[in-house]
């Protein structure tokens, strides 16, 4: 499943919460939208009512969810889509779990290691590599670092700044 949104607090008393969207593509919250909530081991289906933006984050009703107490209960679980639900990825877009476990090489074909995971930092977007050695990795996910994605290899070619690997 594919974390879109994580359910902060409730916001008054009518059952809406405040939701923390973890998408690029904040704009798929709309009325009828069909969601996973996920918390540990439980999960609940929920559909969206009503959604409205409030100081960068947005606030969402849900049907069934009606007072206070029952968005209490919704609080700190992670909003969920399916996959095969997700948007459509624009070119140039990888969603950040379809490149886990890829492979990652230089230029001249030299394994650099494996991509752990992608995430969004202040600085950008970087690629978690677990090096040959097994040890973690940081390494910046533009060009011209970035030199090519082989979707039918399923692997990255970078061209790191020289020492990156020996820090």
């Amino acid at each position: 499943m594919l974390v879109v949104g994580e359910i902060r607090r409730p916001h008054g008393l009518e059952g809406e919460v405040s939701v923390e969207p973890q998408t690029n593509f904040p704009d798929r919250f709309v009325p009828g939208l069909s969601l996973l909530w996920r918390r540990g081991d439980a999960v609940r289906p929920l559909v969206v009512e009503a959604v409205r933006a409030h100081s960068g984050r947005l606030l969402i009703r849900f049907q069934g969810v009606g007072d206070v107490e029952e968005a209490r209960a919704l609080a700190g679980g992670d909003l969920c889509v399916e996959d095969h639900d997700a948007v459509p990825a624009p070119d140039d877009f990888y969603y950040a779990h379809a490149l886990e476990g890829w492979s990652c090489a230089d230029p001249a074909g030299t394994p650099l290691g494996d991509v752990a995971r992608l995430e969004q930092t202040a600085a950008g977007p970087m690629l978690e590599l677990r090096t040959l050695s097994g040890r973690p990795i940081l390494v910046p996910f533009v060009r011209p670092i970035l030199v090519d994605i082989r979707l039918d290899e399923r692997r990255i070619v970078l061209d790191p700044p020289a020492g990156l690997f020996d820090l």
